[in-house]
């Protein structure tokens, strides 16, 4: 396997993010809005992996709404949060890169999936120059048929994410061997924005 770098998650590290969001659960804020896009783009009872989950609120949500659900986060202290909140969850510690067929299935995990959700600015916070072979790395977990929703600010509003113009993400798209189906500007579907990327992609 291919060395895998660290994140600009990890090179400039993110503890605010750990305590804010458990706020928000613990006050019962809605934090699950991207879920119910996702699971407007799945079949009831679909396999969808929840690629950089965070503390699981997304993953956690679309398991309630009976879908079959595996969640990877590599931070260690957001994998233990997601425990706690949602402990019927599947969650595998590990790198997005790291991902691979064998692999989950080695640890008893679903490895194939009809929708992979990479949203909440993920792509934008991984290792510098690894956005193709992170797209390639889930394009390879998707079943005949299976999508990708991702979401990300364009801009850089967080730490040490990147600007990512969405002419860029485009061509990275288009050079892992995927097609772009859809693009809005927010998860309720509002046209195209300049603020926030919204992408449903398919293989080619």
């Amino acid at each position: 396997m291919s060395e895998i770098p660290p994140t600009r998650w990890e090179l400039s590290g993110n503890p605010a993010y750990g305590v804010e969001f458990s706020g928000l659960i613990e006050a019962g804020a809605d934090v699950d809005g991207e879920a119910r896009l996702a699971d407007a783009l799945a079949a009831r009872g679909s396999r969808i992996l929840d690629a950089g989950a965070g503390l699981g609120r997304i993953g956690g949500s679309l398991l309630a709404r009976g879908h079959r659900v595996v969640a990877v986060e590599k931070d260690h202290d957001l994998v233990e949060r997601a425990a706690r909140y949602y402990p019927d969850l599947p969650m595998v510690e590990s790198d997005i890169l790291g991902l691979s067929r064998d692999g989950l299935a080695a640890l008893g995990q679903v490895a194939e999936f009809d929708l992979i959700v990479l949203v909440g600015n993920v792509i934008v916070f991984a290792a510098p120059d690894t956005e193709q072979r992170l797209l390639v790395t889930l394009r390879d977990l998707l079943a005949d048929g299976g999508r990708i929703l991702v979401g990300f600010h364009p801009v850089s509003r967080h730490g040490n994410a990147r600007d990512y113009p969405f002419e860029e993400f485009a061509a990275d798209v288009e050079a892992a061997g995927l097609t772009l189906q859809h693009r809005f500007g927010t998860y309720e579907l509002h046209p195209p924005a300049d603020d926030y990327v919204v992408a449903v992609l398919s293989v080619r």
